[in-house]
């Protein structure tokens, strides 16, 4: 037993929660020690048991409350499975936006030290359900039948769903199409640790905008049993469908997607529109999950850069080129640069689909090619990156400051790493005027943000 812990594993404490954590728990401190708590909610008062006493922090579990918080949502648990990946189901969609924004103005102050920053009110939606484009779901089987749906937390046990509250019902009648066609035929589902059988994962994609549909058979063995029979009872029972795509990944991981696809049906994309700007989405591409909310970001960060026609605008980590091709529409010439050659591909062909002449790509890391264009001489008056939740790489920043474009514009997946890099162009010469919190993904504790720089005079 260690004396030295306000607490012990086992214990039972009466406490009131003070905060979330990035991942949704409740937040207790004892003594000045936290403890998390899944489920808890700020401003609760609650019996806990504690589960596990590190040093710094431990864990807990909820086992009454006695005073719930207005904020508070009572799920059926008989409906769970309808939750998988909502780590805020328990909490009303006002609470869930003010959770975010206080997020958001918290790591900005204690990460950034930004005190003076306008922090705007979260964006949020007007019906915060059914709004996931996409969907890749694990198959298993049980009782001699496919299962598909989510992994139980910290496991690797399968629960099957038949309906996803965050998924558009297109996608839920999808997955739930395929699989009971897959399970017809026999198809036999992976199994992780002997690395046998057939079907991993089942992924569906939908054009909210174009009603078009593709799905994905994602199989560990190149050859698929019954292909014939599977592309025509698919095609025939989802009238959307444009696209049936086979996947192989053969390899122990738990990375989704192979390195090798086939068209078995139709085309080998569909498309979706942003605004006026359309898309070309392949099974490989990264197109946002949240078409609406993407929207009402890219036309922030557009406002955000304030470009009139003369612009020289570079945008790191574009993708397919969403934000490019938004911010071509008004720019003189947009750069973009991505990591992923497939994806560099995408963004050039959708420039092409939408007669944009006026935005070029480049395949590469954005902390290599932009420090290269620069000692080249080519320059940006703005500057628009939006890294994957690590932030930006510090060669890149070191390269914002030495080529002082008049204003950066940084979209951000991850608050803390946002506040983070905020600091140290603000210590390099900008000035952070304004950030706007966007939820792009309700029900979840993630928040994404656009945030305005200024060079410093």
């Amino acid at each position: 037993m260690n004396r030295t812990l306000p607490v012990n594993k086992n214990d039972y404490i009466d406490v009131v929660f003070e905060d979330l954590t990035h991942d949704g728990a409740g937040v207790a401190k004892v003594d000045g020690y936290p403890l998390f708590v899944p489920n808890g909610l700020p401003g609760e008062k609650a019996k806990i048991k504690v589960i596990k006493a590190n040093k710094g922090y431990g864990f807990g579990r909820l086992i009454e409350l006695y005073e719930k918080s207005p904020y508070r949502v009572d799920i059926d648990q008989s409906d769970l499975h309808k939750y998988g990946g909502c780590q805020l189901e328990h909490i009303s969609y006002e609470g869930q936006l003010k959770y975010k924004e206080n997020q958001v103005r918290q790591v900005l102050t204690r990460i950034g030290k930004l005190e003076d920053v306008v922090v705007h009110p979260i964006l949020g939606m007007d019906y915060p359900w059914h709004y996931r484009n996409k969907a890749q779901v694990p198959v298993g089987e049980k009782d001699g039948q496919l299962i598909a749906g989510f992994f139980k937390p910290r496991s690797h046990e399968i629960v099957d769903t038949d309906e996803s509250l965050i998924q558009l019902n297109e996608v839920n009648e999808a997955i739930n199409v395929v699989k009971e066609i897959c399970s017809k035929y026999g198809i036999p589902a992976y199994q992780e640790e002997p690395h046998k059988g057939v079907l991993r994962h089942i992924m569906a994609r939908y054009g909210k905008q174009t009603g078009e549909l593709m799905v994905v058979l994602i199989t560990r063995s190149s050859e698929l049993p019954h292909k014939n029979q599977l592309v025509e009872e698919i095609s025939a029972r989802l009238p959307q469908v444009k696209s049936i795509v086979h996947n192989v990944n053969p390899k122990r991981t738990n990375v989704i997607l192979g390195e090798k696809t086939t068209v078995l049906w139709g085309s080998e994309v569909i498309y979706d529109y942003i605004g006026n700007v359309k898309f070309a989405i392949s099974a490989l591409s990264f197109y946002q999950v949240n078409p609406d909310q993407t929207r009402v970001l890219y036309e922030k960060a557009l406002e955000y850069a304030d470009i009139n026609g003369e612009e020289s605008v570079i945008d790191a980590y574009c993708g397919i080129g969403t934000i490019s091709l938004f911010l071509a529409q008004k720019a003189r010439k947009v750069f973009g640069v991505e990591i992923v050659p497939e994806a560099i591909e995408d963004a050039k062909r959708n420039a092409a689909i939408n007669g944009i002449k006026n935005a070029e790509f480049a395949a590469g890391e954005a902390e290599v090619v932009i420090p290269k264009w620069y000692k080249e001489g080519n320059t940006a008056d703005v500057l628009v990156v939006d890294p994957p939740r690590k932030g930006c790489d510090e060669a890149l920043l070191k390269t914002i400051i030495e080529m002082k474009p008049r204003k950066v514009v940084y979209v951000s997946c991850n608050p803390a790493t946002l506040a983070r890099d905020l600091r140290i162009l603000e210590d390099g010469g900008y000035k952070t005027v304004e950030v706007q919190p966007v939820d792009m993904f309700p029900q979840t504790t993630h928040v994404e943000c656009v945030s305005q720089l200024i060079l410093k005079l």
